[in-house]
């Protein structure tokens, strides 16, 4: 009998699907570094060739310029950091206020483009033609210069039951400030959260016990009432309010929403719910009719057939785009520097960069910043798309 000692080695060939893959990736990955390296040692001779430095430190020294809006405490004596925290805070809360408004609004005009009413499915149809289709700068140029600067000045603003004063300057509003029985109030709308999921999780294992239904929205929504009214009353009202009062030619006391802020918000909202309610149609139009029709037969009314058989089921088709849509409402956001709105941008990438003549770190910031908003918006958004994906059996 012959011995086998063992199986030849198997030579390195180029023809080898695998040595041709590693072979590909050594060569990219070498190329990626060399270009890296090359724009490097090429931005740092130009830099010293100008006499530029380079490095995070300008980021200490004091700003010495106003900002129209902040939402922490600023003086013009603050440092270029603080400049960069009150930016990032102006597009976070753009884009916070943006994304809720835009996605109510685009499911309200998605459904109504499947409503079987005439006169309501051709107003939704026009909306998305118009608004769709119009750049989001002119937008928000028309809603600054064209709605909120034609406004009347201050003396003769509009007045809402001497609460709101809306003017060419904003919108004036009572400010909430804290009060003693602040923070009690705050444990008990943490006690109160949890005790509705504690009553939702009971009442679905009584459902799938008995079959019998509880009324979940309404026992939460008494629940979410009832024990942060019983904290006011046993400690007092959580919050005072300060009204804003006429003084000269402008409002002092109370909040302020500048009309910059107005306008961008409003026009990304009007703008990103147009393409989210054509998601949100597809997705309903994705669902098979037959569960239509079987809901229809267990005795369920549209209503509750559209949001507990049709929406759930066309989440999965929606979640994907409707992602796509809260990045673009987030990168459409720097827009703002066309109308001069103290966001990342125009703030920080502007004014400071013009001040600094730091390009490279300021644009580095920026990018940085846009890169993680954007990441974790997509992270945030597959999880959810994760967890309410069906599972198949």
């Amino acid at each position: 009998m012959q011995n086998q000692i063992g199986a030849p080695k198997q030579k390195l060939s180029f023809s080898d699907p695998k040595v041709r893959a590693w072979l590909f990736q050594i060569i990219t990955i070498v190329a990626v570094v060399a270009l890296g390296w090359y724009l490097f040692n090429n931005t740092q001779t130009n830099l010293q060739h100008r006499g530029i430095t380079s490095g995070f430190d300008f980021l200490e020294r004091s700003a010495g310029f106003g900002i129209a809006q902040h939402l922490i405490d600023y003086t013009e004596s603050d440092s270029y950091a603080r400049v960069f925290v009150i930016g990032l805070l102006n597009t976070l809360l753009v884009s916070f206020i943006g994304v809720i408004l835009a996605t109510v609004l685009g499911f309200i005009i998605g459904v109504a483009r499947l409503s079987p009413n005439w006169m309501i499915n051709k107003l939704a149809t026009v909306y998305v033609e118009i608004f769709r289709n119009i750049p989001p700068l002119l937008q928000i140029l028309f809603w600054y210069f064209a709605v909120f600067l034609t406004m009347p000045l201050p003396r003769n603003s509009h007045n809402f039951n001497d609460t709101f004063f809306m003017s060419a300057r904003g919108l004036n509003m009572p400010a909430a400030q804290a009060a003693e029985g602040f923070w009690p109030f705050v444990a008990s709308i943490v006690v109160a959260i949890v005790a509705i999921v504690l009553m939702a999780r009971w009442a679905n294992k009584r459902f799938e016990a008995t079959g019998v239904p509880f009324h979940k929205f309404w026992a939460g929504l008494a629940l979410f009432i009832v024990i942060p009214t019983l904290c006011a009353l046993v400690f007092g009202a959580p919050l005072h309010w300060e009204m804003p009062r006429l003084q000269g030619f402008n409002f002092v006391g109370g909040w302020v929403l500048i009309p910059e802020l107005l306008a961008l918000t409003l026009a990304l909202t009007v703008y990103t719910a147009a393409f989210i309610s054509e998601i949100v149609r597809s997705g309903i139009q994705s669902v098979s009719h037959g569960q239509t029709e079987a809901a229809r037969s267990l005795g369920l009314r549209p209503g509750p057939t559209l949001r507990k058989v049709i929406i759930p089921q066309a989440l999965r088709v929606i979640i994907p785009p409707l992602t796509s849509q809260y990045l673009n409402l987030v990168k459409n956001s720097s827009l703002a520097a066309g109308i001069g709105y103290p966001e990342m941008v125009s703030l920080f990438a502007g004014t400071v960069l013009n001040q600094t003549g730091q390009s490279i770190e300021v644009i580095a910031i920026t990018m940085s910043v846009y890169l993680s908003i954007s990441i974790s918006i997509s992270l945030l958004m597959n999880w959810y798309n994760k967890r309410i994906a069906l599972i198949e059996r």
